[in-house]
């Protein structure tokens, strides 16, 4: 279900594509969907619907299809609409768009209780179920839900809640909804009256208790946004430190996306990965980093302040390089085993071989650059003529002085020295020394001007 409005999180954006942990908020339930074998996930969208619709994105192998609530009449309302999707020799699970850390394992368990016999309903207790629908017994039997709206105060005592989740047979599901009314508090059609119509009509409910709120937790609010976030970020934490990883502190640390580490990763405190990020065995991540869409290889270490930014078509490190503090890596940067790039350097759409450097504040863009380059202080390759990018190749055991202008479209021969503050627009032969720069002129004794009086 993702048709509401979500006033509270008083934005533009439908709440359901705000984004927990890099993904939208209904992407984590589809992506959970996919995990306990769905064969088809129906989307009720509403409010926003093209937005929402155009935001999300099916898993590899499942089938995503959206249907529309028009107006939205409660929740009873929105099932209806996907009845017409639903084949009646499977299981409806029904799910919220806005709850996202529900696990798959919680899910599969749903889903044996229902058998494609019972009505089974996800419960929870809570010491303070305001605003939840109760779980009404007779005994250990499930009787009913009562909205908290609706509910008398004796019922409002009850602290088991319903979750919103449930595993229902579609074929007895279909029937159900058909006699749905909404003769209550909020005029709307509840799907949690689908309960009573099981009890009369002799159908098992068994209730599936949890004790991990976080998991039937939605969103309402930027602050409730927030408050899932830290507890998404921990458990990631927790789970890459069972693995071996060595985080300075786990409640300092977020991924965006995808992250996977090798043996003996160490990430300092308030680095960020989003994307798709790999690490590779032994690999340091220094504090305050932020990385996407990279592939980090075994025993680099990237110093504090490092932002990489792959975009669409990646950054890759080489093994044993050294990068930053504060280098930038942007798209197309693919960095050969012990490179090293120091602090206010930035390189885009560049390959360096193994063992080439540059060291602080220079600009590769463009550029080929071979074995052992060493690429000094304050150059650049000036790749873009005003309307087209040019390359700059700089072959192997180069040596750029400082302060150096490589114009592209230039290449720089194997073994060649390029003298400090050269200006290069031709190509030069391997083993030269260029120097392009005005003659030194030194004139003796001579006055400054002085300031009038």
């Amino acid at each position: 279900m993702a048709a509401g409005k979500g006033t509270r999180m008083k934005s533009q954006k439908p709440k359901v594509l705000h984004r927990l942990g890099g993904r939208a908020l209904a992407q984590h339930v589809i992506d959970t969907a996919a995990r306990v074998s769905a064969r088809l996930v129906v989307v009720i969208t509403g409010h926003g619907a093209e937005v929402v619709e155009a935001g999300l994105t099916p898993p590899d192998g499942l089938q995503l299809q959206f249907v529309r609530q028009m107006p939205q009449l409660g929740t009873g309302h929105a099932i209806q609409q996907a009845v017409p999707v639903l084949a009646d020799d499977g299981i409806t699970l029904v799910l919220s768009g806005d709850v996202p850390l529900t696990e798959a394992a919680t899910l599969q368990a749903l889903i044996d209780c229902c058998a494609g016999q019972a009505l089974a309903l996800l419960t929870l207790d809570m010491p303070d179920p305001t605003g939840y629908g109760r779980i009404v017994r007779q005994g250990e039997a499930v009787q009913a839900i009562v909205e908290h709206k609706d509910a008398t105060p004796e019922q409002r005592a009850i602290t088991e809640i319903y979750s919103g989740i449930m595993a229902v047979p579609t074929r007895l599901l279909r029937g159900w909804l058909a006699r749905l009314d909404n003769h209550n508090a909020q005029q709307e059609y509840y799907l949690t009256d689908v309960v009573k119509f099981a009890v009369a009509d002799g159908c098992a409910v068994q209730a599936h208790r949890i004790g991990d709120a976080a998991q039937v937790a939605g969103v309402n609010s930027p602050l409730q946004l927030a408050e899932l976030e830290r507890v998404f970020q921990r458990r990631l934490a927790e789970a890459f430190m069972t693995e071996g990883v060595r985080l300075a502190d786990p409640a300092r640390f977020d991924v965006r996306g995808s992250l996977v580490c090798g043996q003996d990763v160490d990430i300092d405190v308030n680095c960020v990965f989003e994307g798709g990020v790999r690490l590779g065995d032994g690999v340091r991540i220094g504090a305050n980093c932020v990385i996407s869409n990279c592939s980090i290889e075994a025993g680099a270490v990237i110093h504090p302040f490092t932002h990489i930014d792959g975009e669409k078509t990646g950054v890759s490190v080489g093994a044993g390089a050294l990068i930053g503090p504060f280098a930038r890596l942007r798209p197309g940067a693919q960095l050969g085993a012990e490179v090293h790039i120091g602090n206010f350097v930035e390189v885009k759409n560049s390959t360096m071989a193994k063992g080439a450097k540059a060291n602080h504040l220079a600009y590769l863009g463009d550029a080929t650059v071979g074995e052992r380059v060493n690429y000094g202080a304050g150059s650049i390759t000036a790749n873009y003529d005003g309307a087209n990018k040019h390359r700059t190749v700089i072959e192997a055991d180069v040596h750029i002085g400082s302060n150096c202008v490589l114009v592209a479209p230039v290449t720089i021969g194997a073994g060649g020295t390029v003298g400090g503050g050269s200006t290069i627009t031709k190509s030069t032969e391997p083993g030269s020394l260029s120097v392009a720069r005005g003659k030194q002129v030194s004139i003796a004794n001579y006055q400054r001007p002085k300031k009038k009086s």
